[in-house]
């Protein structure tokens, strides 16, 4: 009989190392190893020859940086998309593009399941299955760190180690760690070891080596870089009369957002399954577009649908965070916010400096602001007579002049 075969989301690391040797031993079945290139850079070296070593039976190492820009990270920066008011969430827009890959894979190769590294404790858990159970139900996924015996084996990373020195598996991992970090397109996220104390000041100078996108604030530039986004239907199609793909959108503002130092954020957020964890992320691109995109907004969305789709934005935001990606609630979520960014077309200038995006300019051929109305000479198009507001302002005034009499009158 052939044997069960398994899709597993391999890094590299020593824990999907260690778990890839696992499987295939414990469950007797063959392993397929799959690593999405979301933008891990140098990380992805030699990925497909350590995981044979380890004992894979094939690996996929598949380019999906285009479609990651284009169709997730793309639709949740039209949305507004900012969770908790600071996270960017450029961890939690992969993972459904590596669930559904996976699911792919599982398809073409006759998989019966899946397997992810992703603890017990984590988001990851929650995004990797949810998208697997939206596109695939019928796929069993496979969490060794969710499995008593697993974690029996594996107490700690000493233990780890030592398993992976007994099977020549080779590892650059240490026993003692100074944070974990997971890099991708959008950004880079750092957690854990040191930064599990909300107290470590990451933005001190001798931490500075940890970060890899950005440059610290001090360390940027002393002269501002103004830089031009061309934005069509809410999506920004070229930079400073360039016309460029949105990957080539993204590669384009990390480069700049790194070099003026922007995008860096430190915060403890409320993690899923309960617990608050303490996360820095580097988000320059990103921070540059969501800015900028926001600009465009503001002289080509109407107010009441800018208002609707911003009461979203929470609920938008958490859908993300919680791995909800592929749920008829979050689709339908889009469907409304690809209707308000129809107009979001014009040109946003910035000034990039020291970690600042400072707005230098907005225009755009379908601009909602009309200088003949907002003037504060005389309107020549007639189009707004001051003496209305008197009975604008009585009428909006009547509770609370109602509200404040019954109060009196107690």
């Amino acid at each position: 009989m052939a044997k069960e075969k398994i899709v597993l989301a391999y890094s590299g690391g020593l824990d999907t190392s260690i778990i890839l040797k696992w499987l295939k031993e414990t469950y007797d079945a063959e392993i397929i190893a799959f690593t999405a290139d979301i933008g891990q850079k140098e990380e992805l070296d030699g990925l497909e020859a350590k995981a044979l070593a380890t004992g894979a039976s094939k690996v996929y190492i598949d380019d999906l940086q285009g479609e990651f820009a284009k169709d997730f990270i793309y639709p949740m920066f039209q949305a507004g998309a900012l969770y908790e008011g600071q996270y960017l969430l450029g961890t939690s827009i992969a993972r459904p593009l590596i669930a559904k890959r996976m699911v792919e894979i599982a398809r073409a190769e006759g998989a019966t399941a899946i397997a992810h590294g992703a603890t017990g404790k984590g988001n990851d858990q929650v995004r990797f299955e949810l998208g697997v159970a939206a596109l695939a139900p019928d796929i069993e996924v496979i969490a060794p760190w969710r499995l008593e015996t697993f974690r029996n084996d594996f107490p700690g990373r000493a233990e780890m180690i030592a398993f992976a020195e007994k099977h020549g598996i080779p590892v650059t991992a240490s026993a003692a760690k100074p944070y974990s970090m997971d890099r991708n397109l959008l950004h880079i996220s750092y957690e854990s070891g040191v930064l599990e104390d909300p107290w470590f000041d990451a933005s001190a100078p001798e931490n500075k080596d940890m970060y890899l996108l950005s440059n610290s604030p001090e360390d940027a530039p002393d002269e501002a870089e103004y830089l031009e986004l061309e934005f069509a239907q809410g999506n920004c199609v070229a930079l400073n009369g360039e016309k460029l793909s949105p990957l080539q959108v993204m590669d384009k503002l990390n480069e700049l957002g790194g070099k003026h130092g922007i995008g860096r954020v430190d915060m403890v957020e409320n993690r899923f399954v309960g617990m608050k964890s303490r996360g820095v992320y580097e988000t320059p691109g990103g921070t540059i577009l969501f800015t900028a995109h926001r600009k465009m907004e503001s002289i080509t969305m109407d107010r009441e649908v800018m208002n609707l789709r911003d009461s979203l934005i929470t609920r938008y935001s958490t859908l993300v965070y919680n791995g909800f990606w592929f749920a008829p609630e979050r689709l339908a979520l889009q469907a409304l916010v690809t209707e308000s960014q129809k107009n979001v077309t014009g040109t946003v200038r910035v000034k990039l400096y020291k970690g600042n995006i400072i707005a230098a300019g907005v225009k755009s051929p379908v601009s909602l602001y009309n200088p003949d109305i907002a003037t504060m000479e005389a309107d020549p198009t007639q189009a707004y007579d001051q003496g209305d507001a008197t009975g604008f302002i009585r009428l909006n005034a009547l509770r609370l002049k109602v509200g404040t009499g019954v109060e009196q009158n107690r």
